[in-house]
């Protein structure tokens, strides 16, 4: 079995408190119902409740969150994870 590399990417959740992900490039943004990573597979956004990253080491492209997880969503589209732009929010 191989060690993973800095452009492997590999999830492990356990018990839907802990979460662990390598291969990540950049944190788009964070609060305490969602985080939305860039990983080498594409874009990652966990969401739950009481989220709260523990560790961020982007040189080691290692991330450690903590809190009630409730549902991992990978996309390709950047925007459907960012949510609508701020003039579609004021035009609605």
């Amino acid at each position: 079995m191989t060690t993973p590399g800095p452009t492997d990417h590999r999830v492990v959740l356990r018990n839907r408190e802990f979460l662990e992900v390598s291969g990540v490039r950049h944190v788009e943004s964070f609060d305490e119902t969602s985080v939305v990573l860039e990983t080498t597979l594409g874009l990652l956004q966990v969401r739950g409740n009481e989220l709260h990253i523990n560790q961020l080491n982007l040189e080691q492209e290692k991330l450690e969150v903590e809190g009630e997880i409730t549902a991992l969503l990978y996309t390709e589209n950047q925007e459907q994870l960012r949510g609508k732009g701020f003039l579609a929010r004021l035009l609605k």
